[in-house]
């Protein structure tokens, strides 16, 4: 088992990490009758993409010498309705300045498509992927 989720009361619930115990807060978003004080189920998505973004190219990049320590993903969620759900996401990667090569951009680019979250969303989604470097 990967965690345990509680419903605590007022739209929140408890995630726990079994194997840590580290826990996730989450909130219903104001426009869908929360109070927005936490991650929403659908912010955690969007986050979990550009977490796992980061962390496919950091793993290319230990691979090959290559330090990308300090980059961040910027994560933007647009909803859609009729059904509600995720329609886009955008992800701004921005890489610190560390005079990458040409090979060495097209290699951390091509890893950031490798990312499992991003395999394992419906092909409706769109997903919008810039990188600055």
């Amino acid at each position: 088992m990967t965690s345990k989720i509680t419903y605590q009361n007022n739209l929140r619930t408890t995630a726990v990490h079994l194997q840590s115990g580290n826990e996730i807060l989450t909130d219903a978003p104001v426009d869908n009758h929360g109070k927005g004080e936490a991650f929403s189920p659908t912010d955690l998505l969007a986050t979990s993409l550009g977490s796992c973004i980061l962390t496919i190219m950091g793993i290319k990049a230990a691979d090959k010498g290559i330090d990308m320590t300090g980059a961040t993903a910027e994560v933007n969620k647009i909803m859609g309705s009729n059904p509600r759900r995720i329609k886009r996401l955008e992800i701004t990667i921005q890489m610190p300045n560390n005079n990458y090569s040409p090979k060495e951009k097209n290699l951390l680019e091509a890893a950031s498509h490798g990312c499992p979250v991003g395999r394992s969303l419906h092909p409706d989604l769109e997903e919008i992927i810039q990188f600055n470097w």
